[in-house]
């Protein structure tokens, strides 16, 4: 993959295999297999802001917002790029992206993510902080780091 300019648009049903597709290339890796479905239905019931990544007009990444109003949060979900494509700083940029999302609303004092001991230290780089750790929450194997960043703490 080249360096070349990145495109994040909203997502379209068109992007729905593509999207099954990335996932598959992170598991085990990154998800644990019997996540697979649990991003089927994130996509068909939970999607509320979802993004990809383009480059060259390939699909390489993706990821999603959920809100929650009454406590003034934002969780970015369901996030994830071609393994081919990691390493060259677009998953900082698809980050970034949603979090100046975020932040334009002016609604929202906290962004949360839920992620696991595998890439939490991409998001600490990106200025979230752990505040709690579930060992074997997704499957076994795969622990949940919660983490959370202060609106006024995004960089």
């Amino acid at each position: 993959m080249s360096k070349a300019k990145c495109h994040i648009r909203p997502y379209q049903l068109k992007d729905h295999p593509h999207i099954l597709q990335l996932l598959k290339k992170n598991i085990p890796k990154y998800f644990a297999p019997s996540e697979l479905d649990d991003l089927v239905d994130y996509l068909e019931k939970e999607r509320e802001d979802y993004f990809v990544l383009e480059q060259e007009k390939q699909l390489l990444g993706a990821g999603g917002i959920n809100y929650f109003s009454e406590e003034k949060k934002a969780r970015i979900s369901w996030d994830f790029l071609d393994p081919a494509a990691q390493g060259q700083g677009l998953g900082t940029q698809l980050l970034a992206f949603r979090v100046d999302h975020v932040r334009k609303q002016k609604t929202f004092e906290l962004i949360e993510v839920r992620t696991s001991q595998l890439v939490y230290p991409f998001y600490e780089k990106g200025g979230f902080q752990v505040q709690k750790i579930i060992k074997d929450y997704w499957a076994v194997g795969y622990d949940l780091y919660q983490m959370e960043m202060r609106i006024g703490e995004a960089t």
